[in-house]
């Protein structure tokens, strides 16, 4: 059947790419055509420069997920490898676009280009009588990038990485056991594997989300750090459910966590109790910030 083709990464799929859906969307309604998106995975620089791989936004199925969910039919998932790097826009052109796809009309973010050496341009698509749109990754903020966002979570200011997602920012993953300090403590709290590869806020409290695997979301006050109290060394990102009881339980359970709000920064604390005091705190802002 004929399509419409976004091409990019879409990392995040934030704001700026659901314009380029939208846009696609629309053009594939008029021609009785199907939306496929090419993205790309692993992220380009994993393969082109190795040693400078950025964090993501979200995993492989989570983004195919939002891309169906923002309009996708259906998500091409080309493998970026060192072959693929090679190619020739031409050869990208005529073998995936043209020959796989059967695209009708591209759609893509202002700028964009593609082959070896990045000597793809939106003309050189044009030459292949492919109807081409470039659209301006463009919201009333101003224009939105997945480095963007990235930055905003890396420095915990997770409001204005959901302002330019259009939703929360997340990580997912099974709960593993801890040291279950918490528990001792009274607050139980979720300790979340999350893939390495994933982007986290900077160490600190936040007021989030907490989603089991059937669908049930709870406020949560959300931990990221080491546990400096205790002398801890591996980062952790562990979810307290306000409200729920302290007989939950998910071990094994593959939950997200959503971050909504930054309360404060990680702190040492010089005994238990204050630590356990300021708990106590950081649980009363997070219903009352989630409301």
């Amino acid at each position: 059947m004929r399509s419409v083709v976004p091409i990019g990464v879409f990392d995040g799929v934030h704001r700026g790419h659901q314009l380029v859906l939208a846009h696609a969307a629309e053009a594939a309604r008029a021609r009785d055509a199907r939306v496929v998106v090419v993205t790309f995975h692993p992220h380009p620089t994993a393969v082109l420069a190795p040693g400078h791989v950025p964090p993501m936004l979200v995993t492989l199925d989570r983004r195919i997920r939002l891309l169906r969910e923002h309009g996708a039919d259906d998500v091409h998932v080309l493998k970026f490898t060192r072959e693929l790097s090679l190619q020739t826009p031409q050869e990208f052109i005529e073998q995936v676009l043209i020959g796989e796809l059967a695209a009708e009309q591209i759609v893509v973010g202002r700028n964009f280009r593609f082959g070896h050496r990045a000597a793809g341009d939106v003309a050189m698509l044009r030459r292949y009588d492919l109807e081409v749109d470039d659209v301006a990754l463009l919201t009333e903020g101003g224009t939105i990038s997945s480095t963007m966002v990235r930055d905003f979570v890396v420095h915990g200011d997770v409001e204005a990485a959901a302002t330019a997602l259009g939703r929360l920012h997340l990580v997912e993953g099974p709960v593993v056991r801890g040291d279950a300090r918490g528990r001792a403590l009274g607050f139980p709290t979720a300790n979340v594997a999350v893939d390495e590869s994933i982007a986290v806020p900077q160490d600190g409290v936040y007021a989030g989300w907490l989603t089991r695997a059937e669908g049930q979301r709870v406020p949560a006050a959300v931990s990221v750090g080491t546990n400096p109290t205790f002398e801890g060394v591996e980062r952790r990102v562990e979810a307290y459910a306000i409200d729920v009881g302290h007989d939950l339980d998910l071990y094994d359970e593959h939950v997200i966590v959503e971050f909504a709000c930054r309360l404060r920064g990680m702190e040492r604390f010089a005994n238990v109790d204050d630590l356990v005091d300021q708990m106590h705190r950081d649980v009363d802002e997070s219903r009352s910030r989630l409301g």
